[in-house]
């Protein structure tokens, strides 16, 4: 999720914490008030540089899992390139990188995943 959307979705947000919670995540962090914010990359680029913090990390079991929200943005390419960095990281230091979303967006999420062909299953809160 995008900076811009984190605002408009803040609800959301803790509504997927909530569902970590009860799945057995500990240690969990979150970009929003309340929640000690997850470690941010910088990207750079083209002359630009581009801070890209995931939306969630938490444990379990030992490892960590890295969770983005898969929300109708406004900026998809933006959005693109987070979760493309975000599933490279998590291949090279052995974590996992899931997607979560929920009805009325999951065509949209299932869209951006395909685009980057990246095999994995949404998962989908209603």
């Amino acid at each position: 999720m995008t900076t811009a959307d984190k605002q408009n979705n803040l609800e959301f947000i803790k509504e997927s914490i909530s569902y970590l919670e009860n799945k057995g995540f500990a240690n969990i962090k979150a970009d929003i008030e309340g929640y000690e914010t997850p470690k941010s990359y910088l990207k750079k680029g083209k002359g630009e540089e581009a801070s890209i913090t995931p939306d969630i990390v938490a444990e379990k079991a030992g490892r960590k899992h890295y969770f983005e929200i898969g929300l109708k943005s406004e900026q998809p390419t933006l959005l693109k390139s987070k979760w493309r960095f975000l599933d490279v990281l998590t291949r090279m230091k052995d974590h996992r990188f899931k997607v979560i979303t929920r009805r009325g967006h999951y065509k949209f999420t299932q869209d951006m995943l395909d685009d980057l062909n990246l095999d994995k299953e949404p998962i989908k809160l209603s």
